[in-house]
């Protein structure tokens, strides 16, 4: 930030500082050129044809400097063909005058004829009355006056933007220092963090601020949620293993003769359990992603396929919103619809009808219904419960498929509730998840 304002603060000094310089040295010269021309102007207006046709003054210069040899002022008339008129100041020397070069407006040049003294001349050819030569009065003076005011002009312009470029660098450090000692601050804070002092960045920081120290503490609020939850689904886990575990070991401590069979039922219990976390898991881990979101029908026609592939005597229709999308991972969507459309499949009378409901307050419900025996409400609550069946007929499963549907639809800020199909008769599931805005 320093190096870039110095870099602007530079290039807009000399920007300035050129064109001050332009406008300054020019209104000197302007100055100098004035003060020629009055003096040229008043010689003109004095000079008249003598007898002998040359000219003369009707009446004297007025500045002694043209009386003084080499005095650094000089004039000088001359005409084509007649003699030249200088001033007593030229002494030996004369001005030079082209005599194909007619000024009949004021000319005005710069000259170094005169060695070791650069002249300012200006310049103006007139037809005196009673004659018809075209003389050229010329007025010379030393630009070392002119030159000093420049050369100490310059000097003051960069002493003063040298030090006004100073101030304002100083200035820029000053305003990024202060300016950024607040994200100093954040810096011990998080370090305070990391170090266990503390728990949280402290909230009096200026509002400009303000928003960063309210995301990391978000951002802390999270990861600790997160890890909290991480914690609990392990000690769940652990507390779920423990009971099979310690069944399988009693049983092969006492040399049970139905070993093989205790191991093969608990083994199934500890997989179901692992199953169930796995998926939250994931479906923990994915939800951090702000870009999660997928389209319902696709997710639906995916597993209308897999599904019908199972099971090859069930019907399964589709209606409702082609482009509503959810806020979640297209994975984790085909997993919940999954599980409801099998159970559907398999514990239905063979028609499997789901509808995909337009988004309503932000909110996306995708009905699945079959044609089953359905549940009695008082018992549909059961269901939820991890290991649950309340399927007799002996049909493979885990028990799981509902509650891992319930978890991960909560972990996305969605729910699932059971009704009675009105449509077929048998039970209907409501699968509610958060819409994902369309474009986004």
């Amino acid at each position: 930030m320093i190096g870039v304002a110095a870099l602007w603060i530079g290039v807009l000094l000399l920007l300035g500082g050129f064109a001050l310089d332009r406008v300054l040295s020019r209104s000197i010269v302007d100055n100098f050129d004035q003060q020629l021309e009055y003096v040229l102007n008043a010689m003109i207006a004095a000079s008249e044809i003598g007898p002998d046709g040359e000219v003369r003054f009707s009446r004297p210069p007025a500045d002694q400097r043209f009386l003084e040899p080499y005095s650094g002022a000089y004039f000088q008339i001359s005409g084509k063909g007649q003699e030249t008129f200088p001033s007593r100041s030229l002494w030996d020397r004369r001005l030079t005058a082209d005599g194909d070069h007619q000024d009949v407006e004021l000319h005005k040049r710069d000259s170094v004829e005169f060695q070791g003294e650069p002249l300012r001349i200006l310049e103006r050819d007139v037809i005196l009355p009673g004659s018809d030569v075209r003389w050229r009065f010329q007025v010379a003076q030393s630009r070392d006056a002119i030159d000093g005011q420049i050369r100490e002009l310059r000097t003051t312009l960069v002493r003063s933007f040298a030090v006004l470029g100073l101030g304002l660098l100083m200035l820029a450090a000053l305003q990024a220092f202060y300016g950024l000692w607040p994200l100093r601050r954040v810096r011990r804070e998080v370090i305070a963090i990391r170090s266990g002092a503390q728990t949280r960045v402290a909230e009096d920081f200026p509002r400009e601020i303000t928003p960063l120290v309210d995301e990391i503490n978000e951002l802390l609020a999270h990861s600790e949620a997160q890890a909290e939850e991480a914690r609990r689904h392990a000690g769940n886990l652990a507390h779920a293993l423990k009971t099979p575990l310690t069944v399988i070991t009693n049983a092969a401590t006492a040399h049970a003769g139905d070993l093989d069979s205790t191991v093969i039922r608990e083994a199934a219990v500890m997989r179901r359990q692992v199953d169930h976390h796995l998926a939250r898991a994931r479906a923990i881990g994915r939800r951090a992603s702000a870009q999660a979101r997928a389209t319902v029908w696709t997710s639906v026609q995916a597993v209308e396929r897999a599904v019908t592939t199972l099971y090859d005597n069930v019907t399964i229709d589709i209606a409702g919103d082609k482009i509503a999308q959810v806020r979640v991972e297209r994975q984790d969507l085909d997993e919940m619809l999954g599980n409801l459309i099998e159970n559907a499949a398999k514990y239905g009378g063979g028609r499997v009808f789901v509808t995909v409901e337009p988004p309503q307050s932000g909110t996306v419900a995708i009905l699945v219904e079959d044609d089953g025996a359905g549940i009695p409400g008082e018992r549909r609550a059961e269901l939820f419960t991890r290991g649950t069946r309340l399927d007799t007929t002996g049909k493979p499963g885990t028990g799981l498929g509902l509650a891992i549907v319930r978890d991960v639809a909560e972990i996305y800020g969605g729910k699932v509730a059971l009704e009675e199909s009105e449509d077929l008769g048998g039970l209907l599931v409501k699968l509610s998840l958060p819409e994902a805005p369309q474009g986004g």
